[in-house]
């Protein structure tokens, strides 16, 4: 009898163990993303599997992000961190070292062909809390890689890698919908193609707010003005500002946009001294909130293309 109730109690802490085993392999993995656009690619590629954090979120701008402690706890508790690189979370190696985080990072941009930043940025910009911890790229180069649905085919290759090199049991799986998703990228690079096609060459000019379009501008032949650099709080000359304006007026642009993570100001003073009404907004750095029309990074590549066709072509 004692050796049944033996074997009996064995069973039970057997079983118990493989319940407890099955839990924690059912645990989603803890991802973090610096911003809202990685952190819904990382959405798109996970699944199920992943539990996706975003230390700046929809609608918040990481050029002037200051992370708190609750943040750096996120990212000491993280099991894959998931940055953009190229120099555009400048405050990522401070928050890593508080965080004490040792886990792997990815680069989404490894891969990417940079491109230099326009001539008369400001080069030296500040991103946040004032230290110039910037990879080897910054101050020369433009970060904002994801705005070629080109370029975010490659991100979503390495965040693939990422996540099966942290999560090996799911690699088929984030894989398959990988590919998916890769498969919906080329579909949105070919459509943005079709829709400025029957656009002339030379009206395809835009007005931003900074300079965040650039390689949507390489990729899909848009030529892009920006009040500021390639950082939100670099802040224009007088002379800068009149340069523009009468650049404006002399190509007659006719497209000038406000970004949704920027002070609208200095673009309505662009608007009363050009006699251009801006044509609504763009989303350049952060996506919106859910419900939002540009509450994912395809939706908000088709919402920038859409507004920025009619605005060049003088159609409401």
């Amino acid at each position: 009898m004692k050796k049944r109730a033996f074997t009996t109690a064995l069973t039970a802490l057997a079983l118990g163990a493989s319940l407890c085993s099955a839990a924690h392999a059912a645990e989603p993995l803890r991802v973090v993303a610096t911003f809202s656009i990685l952190a819904d690619m990382v959405r798109q590629v996970g699944g199920d599997r992943v539990a996706v954090q975003a230390l700046v979120g929809p609608g918040e701008d990481a050029h002037v992000f200051q992370p708190s402690p609750a943040q750096a706890r996120q990212v000491g508790q993280a099991q894959l961190l998931v940055a953009n690189g190229l120099g555009y979370e400048g405050w990522t190696a401070r928050l890593v070292q508080s965080a004490g985080y040792r886990g792997p990072t990815v680069q989404a941009t490894n891969g990417v062909r940079p491109l230099d930043a326009a001539p008369g940025d400001d080069h030296d910009h500040h991103h946040g809390d004032g230290d110039h911890d910037h990879d080897a790229h910054a101050g020369h180069t433009d970060p904002h890689a994801w705005q070629s649905a080109a370029n975010a085919q490659v991100y979503v290759k390495n965040i693939v890698n990422g996540l099966c090199a942290a999560d090996a049991a799911g690699c088929a799986d984030y894989r398959a919908r990988g590919e998916r998703y890769t498969a919906e990228l080329r579909q949105l690079d070919a459509d943005i193609r079709a829709a400025w096609a029957p656009v002339p060459a030379a009206q395809r000019k835009v007005i931003t707010s900074h300079a965040a379009f650039g390689y949507y501008g390489q990729a899909y032949g848009v030529r892009f003005l920006a009040a500021r650099g390639v950082s939100t709080d670099s802040e224009p000359s007088a002379k800068a500002v009149a340069q523009l304006v009468r650049l404006i007026r002399t190509e007659k642009v006719r497209a000038l946009f406000i970004e949704n993570i920027s002070d609208p100001r200095l673009m309505e003073q662009l608007a009363r001294e050009t006699g251009v009404r801006a044509s609504g907004s763009l989303y350049s750095d952060a996506l919106t909130k859910t419900g939002g029309d540009a509450d994912t990074y395809v939706q908000m590549m088709r919402t920038n293309t859409a507004r920025m066709v009619a605005a060049v072509k003088g159609t409401p």
